[in-house]
């Protein structure tokens, strides 16, 4: 059962049943751990095929390099595809929540508010905020945050923080940086979006 199956075109967030999306989550988790896994063995095989290449003739380089440019390839298409499953997984990961919380919703008007959406634009909405183990108030801001259209100030923080995080690994990875130092970055960089949160 993929996204559209739970969001059919009539289907409204009413109509989702927990244990469904429950099971959703489990097949989510299995699907995100094997192609975590995949990628893994992909990478591995990658450097294992550049090792044989040091001292080996130009033909041996040239079939090694053909070899690890398919594996490249290959090693994309799986992360797309993480990619795009771990969108499902937060999805399915909040409509859990907010099934879960269903009647303090309705008591809060929040319900009525994520059941007039159109199926899709919810779907984008949970996509791009995170209610796992937020408290109840949190959660209703988060969710009535984005629906007073504040969608791009989401995404934005969470592109900084993607960049942040990957100019921090090139840095320790390219020996400009120690690790100590990056993570504790890192972690002001969580504080610094936690802050704009709070604002």
């Amino acid at each position: 059962m993929g996204i559209r199956d739970i969001f059919g075109r009539k289907n409204t967030i009413e109509k989702l049943s927990l244990r469904e999306l429950q099971g959703e989550e489990i097949r989510l988790r299995n699907r995100l751990e094997r192609l975590k896994k995949d990628i893994n063995q992909i990478e591995k095989k990658k450097k294992q095929l550049f090792q044989e290449g040091i001292g080996a003739d130009k033909l041996k380089k040239k079939m090694l390099a053909q070899e690890i440019k398919s594996l490249d390839m290959e090693q994309k298409l799986k992360l797309k595809d993480f990619t795009t499953a771990q969108k499902q997984y937060t999805l399915i990961k909040n409509l859990i929540i907010v099934k879960k919380y269903e009647k303090e919703l309705r008591k809060t008007g929040v319900w009525e508010k994520l059941n007039s959406v159109e199926p899709e634009e919810l779907e984008q909405a949970l996509i791009k905020i995170n209610l796992d183990g937020k408290e109840f108030d949190e959660m209703v801001e988060g969710l009535n945050r984005v629906f007073e259209m504040e969608i791009a100030e989401f995404e934005e923080s969470e592109d900084q923080t993607e960049r942040e995080l990957m100019k921090a690994w090139s840095q320790v990875e390219a020996g400009e940086a120690d690790v100590e130092d990056v993570a504790e970055k890192v972690v002001s960089i969580d504080r610094r979006l936690e802050e704009d949160e709070e604002l």
